[in-house]
């Protein structure tokens, strides 16, 4: 079955950005910035193959994927909720875990292509290297998200067009730093907290491993941004640095009016303008949109970007303080969580394993026993 026939409705075969920009050649092969180097090796030392890390024999239930409280479902405890029957719940809950793993997809797809322009419009040649270890990276995302709705939710959501419109802005702005602007630092930081609060949410064995360790390799991709921002946003005057943060304002809104899930509570009936009226009601969202940005606000902050109008901009929507979080601390514990991960999962492998040897000696020296 292709993906196609697998949409909840009828979506374009593609998409095309017409993209504009200088590819850039440097000719100096020696002079590279000792941290962007380390992360390089980093990033080559880290790879891995999705089809033998994740355990995907384990069963994924189709009318709970994710195992996440009804309560974060954005049309629970409202009247459209108690109208439903279970079998209904069940649908529902199935659709939205549909819906985010989608957006997780095609953001994906997004950060690949955009990995991949980076690699040709950077001027640095420390940051080629980088960058094409992420695209690496990006590829093997996309796969594991495309094939776990493929193979275990069997349901796929169109991209969000909010997600398409800031994915599009990205893309065909000329400068070569607004891939970085667009996908490392908003893109990223934005998926890394979704990615988190689900991780931590969900008691299904095969998504925490999914987010668990796309989060290792997310983690770098984010400090690459940062290291390669931060260098050149000092050489920019007043005027360029406020292009960019008004860049920064309208991707932020468009990011946190993508996250309401809309587009299911239409496919159950609900009109579009009440489904946006119960989303914004719904106090699971608030806290959940304020989390989300905790990855994107001190990032932004650490790069250059925190003039007046960006300040309001997040005071506005009630994130400003997350300017003073700790992102280093929060990038570490991504990384050390799914060592934890691989520790525990080989520990109990390898006792299955002892086990199961114990079993076929006390069999063999039974039947010796008998004869």
């Amino acid at each position: 079955m292709t993906t196609r026939q697998l949409y909840v409705k009828p979506t374009e075969p593609g998409w095309e950005v017409p993209a504009s920009g200088a590819a850039r050649f440097g000719w100096e092969y020696q002079d590279g910035r000792e941290r962007l180097l380390a992360l390089y090796q980093k990033g080559k030392d880290k790879q891995w193959d999705a089809g033998k890390r994740l355990d995907w024999d384990l069963e994924v239930d189709p009318d709970d994927p994710l195992g996440v409280p009804d309560e974060n479902l954005t049309v629970y405890g409202t009247r459209y909720w108690d109208l439903m029957s279970e079998a209904d719940k069940r649908q529902l809950r199935h659709h939205f875990a549909s819906w985010q793993f989608s957006q997780f997809l095609h953001g994906e797809q997004g950060a690949l292509v955009c990995a991949s322009r980076i690699v040709e419009s950077v001027p640095d040649l420390d940051a080629k290297f980088y960058s094409a270890t992420q695209a690496m990276d990006e590829a093997r995302h996309v796969e594991i998200y495309s094939r776990f709705l493929h193979e275990k939710i069997g349901l796929l959501y169109p991209i969000n067009d909010n997600l398409r419109a800031l994915l599009g802005d990205t893309l065909r702005d000329s400068r070569w730093d607004m891939p970085y602007l667009g996908m490392q630092v908003l893109i990223e930081g934005l998926a890394l907290a979704a990615f988190g609060m689900l991780r931590d949410t969900t008691d299904k064995p095969l998504p925490k491993q999914i987010l668990t360790y796309v989060m290792q390799d997310e983690a770098r991709h984010v400090a690459f941004g940062r290291l390669a921002l931060r260098d050149y946003y000092r050489q920019l005057t007043e005027a360029e640095l406020r292009e960019r943060e008004e860049f920064v304002i309208e991707g932020c809104y468009l990011m946190r009016d993508r996250l309401r899930g809309d587009e299911v509570l239409t496919n159950f009936g609900i009109p579009a303008g009440e489904a946006g009226e119960l989303s914004e009601r719904s106090q699971f969202l608030q806290v959940f949109r304020k989390l989300l940005f905790s990855r994107i606000v001190p990032c932004v902050k650490d790069i250059g970007l925190w003039g007046e109008r960006l300040q309001r901009a997040y005071a506005d929507m009630g994130v400003f303080e997350l300017g003073d979080a700790n992102l280093d601390l929060l990038m570490a514990q991504d990384e050390e969580l799914a060592e934890q991960l691989d520790a525990q999962r080989f520990k109990a492998e390898e006792a299955a394993r002892t086990a199961e040897v114990a079993r076929t000696i006390a069999e063999g020296e039974a039947s010796e026993a008998e004869e």
